[in-house]
């Protein structure tokens, strides 16, 4: 048994997820936990609020509540939502715990110690009508690169290149609108990234085998940019005092402490289960850690978080596998809960169950490009795929043995050719969908799933169990022996994407995921005889609702438009 660390991208606790959040990291991180679990991997899967920042601090104030009890009310806001989307974390945290605290800090005194940080007095963006510094994030500008004209202080998002607040043209204060912005000094410490420059550029360059083209790309263009050194304090309330003398008044920057949250939270869990965080994190050579993200956050997962560690001259566990996602539109827009545009992860769930949802964004998961959302879309994957091909199968097959059979899966007849040729394509299928998601090509595995699914309509449509079983009981009694052991198939296989549904799968055939051992070798010429005669089924009700035009209609009214 292997151990594999995953980490999903940390949400800011203040903001209320969309489907492009869900499908960015967090539900591709689940369902890689999932298959690695199945595998019979020992998996550790962490994630939790990012909550300190300015973000919060606004966020608390336009609500009129102390920002303590602001992030405690949206944690639960997001770990609920999760919790919906069946989210299978062992640990869902948060960077403001006394563990990451301990963890940053520790973290800053080794980088410290090592000559890696530096004292700088700085000019800042100070808003005299909001009569505080503005950091990064809340001052928005034209970006002097590109030209884009609602760039934020620290980043771009339109160019990805990285910013200071001073670098933008014509800015203004994201917080009031200000334009009345002064730059004053002010002293701040840095993280010397030029040092660490070389030794980063060398562990880079050894995950390009590893890294989707994505995630090694935008790494590769900030190290042939040069890196520059990073400010790590900011003039704020809200986070972790920095424990240096002379900086007291200042906190640690969230883009400082937020990553060394995995690390934190990690703690969390231990300090929770008795077990130990550091058997994932110092000198675990016997982990495998992959990390999920949106491309926005892989600069930071790439070259910031990395360096950091690398400072310290510690054996700490560095990203084997960085899977970076683009990005999920709204009919070719933004999401917006303030516009009504788009719909929104706690509500989609409102709507229809989640494996409806984790389908969809699988199947059209943002790899290589931006993807597109739109309810006709929806809909039509669902009618199509989770409907007609395995719903209608399942359905079928259990109410055509049931009635001219009976409720157990029934005995007689013998395997043909025709068993042979399916149990051959299967296996095949089967071990490209493995593959691809090993590799991390969702949108590959989800279409061999799909091709699994389509190959026991194919089966049943050539064998045709309904016109043999008049002349020939015995031959029809094998076909859907057959059939009935491909549901239980469809459900093993589908579970990582559809954990609800698999388990109503395998409940009508008087089992559950728990009986489940791992399918690290999984043989579908064993798998397909699992099942034997005698065994005890339920009809049950259909397991897919089809989706109406008029129920597009009313969503897509619902919902508003990217118009």
């Amino acid at each position: 048994m292997s151990k594999t660390l995953i980490t999903s991208a940390l949400p800011y606790v203040n903001g209320v997820p969309h489907l492009g959040h869900m499908v960015g990291c967090l539900l591709p991180s689940d369902v890689y936990a999932r298959f690695m679990r199945m595998m019979g991997n020992e998996v550790l899967y962490i994630a939790g609020t990012d909550e300190h920042g300015t973000p919060s601090e606004v966020g608390a104030a336009k609500e009129g509540m102390p920002v303590e009890e602001y992030c405690n009310k949206y944690h639960e806001r997001h770990k609920k939502t999760y919790d919906d989307f069946e989210l299978s974390f062992d640990c869902f945290g948060r960077t403001s715990s006394e563990a990451n605290k301990e963890m940053t800090y520790h973290i800053f005194e080794q980088l410290d110690k090592n000559g890696y940080i530096e004292e700088r007095t700085i000019k800042q963006v100070y808003s005299v009508d909001d009569e505080r510094f503005l950091p990064d994030r809340y001052i928005t500008g034209t970006c002097p690169h590109c030209g884009y004209d609602k760039a934020r202080g620290d980043q771009c998002e339109n160019c990805t290149k990285v910013l200071e607040p001073t670098d933008l043209i014509n800015p203004r204060s994201t917080i009031s609108g200000s334009t009345n912005l002064e730059v004053r000094e002010t002293k701040h410490l840095f993280l010397k990234l030029p040092m660490l420059e070389k030794r980063l550029d060398e562990w880079v360059k050894s995950r390009e085998p590893f890294w989707p083209d994505v995630a090694y790309s935008i790494a590769q263009k900030w190290l042939k940019e040069g890196l520059q050194e990073r400010c790590i304090t900011r003039d704020l309330k809200w986070g972790f005092p920095v424990n240096k003398p002379g900086f007291e008044d200042k906190v640690f920057y969230v883009w400082f402490d937020a990553p060394i949250g995995y690390i934190g939270i990690t703690k969390q869990w231990a300090d929770a289960s008795g077990k130990s965080w550091k058997d994932w994190w110092l000198d675990a050579k016997d982990v495998n850690y992959v990390q999920f993200m949106g491309k926005d956050n892989v600069p930071f997962h790439s070259i910031s978080f990395p360096a950091t560690l690398l400072g310290t001259d510690e054996g700490w566990t560095f990203v084997d596998n960085l899977k970076g996602m683009s990005y999920l539109t709204y009919e070719g827009g933004k999401f917006s809960k303030s516009e009504k545009r788009g719909i929104f992860a706690e509500d989609a769930v409102t709507e229809y169950p989640a494996d409806y949802w984790r389908y969809w964004l699988m199947s059209n998961a943002p790899e290589g490009s931006d993807s597109s959302f739109s309810f006709d879309l929806f809909a039509s994957v669902v009618n199509k795929d989770l409907n007609g091909v395995l719903g209608n199968f399942v359905s079928r097959v259990l109410k055509m043995t049931a009635s001219k059979i009976g409720e157990e899966v029934p005995a007689g007849g013998e395997d043909t050719e025709m068993e042979e040729a399916l149990v051959k394509v299967l296996q095949e299928r089967v071990n490209d969908y493995f593959k691809y998601m090993k590799e991390l090509e969702f949108r590959k595995a989800l279409n061999e799933l799909r091709a699994i699914w389509v190959e026991g309509n194919n089966y049943i449509s050539t064998a045709e169990p309904w016109t043999v079983i008049k002349e020939n009981p015995e031959r029809a009694a094998a076909i859907l022996r057959t059939c009935i052991n491909l549901i239980r198939i469809f459900a093993i296989l589908s579970a990582p994407i559809m954990p609800k549904i698999s388990e109503e799968m395998l409940n009508l055939v008087g089992l559950s995921l728990k009986d489940v051992k791992s399918i690290e070798n999984f043989n579908v010429q064993e798998e397909i005889k699992a099942l034997q005669p005698g065994t005890k089924f339920t009809v049950g009700e259909t397991l897919f609702e089809r989706i109406t035009p008029e129920r597009i209609a009313e969503l897509k009214d619902k919902y508003g438009s990217s118009k």
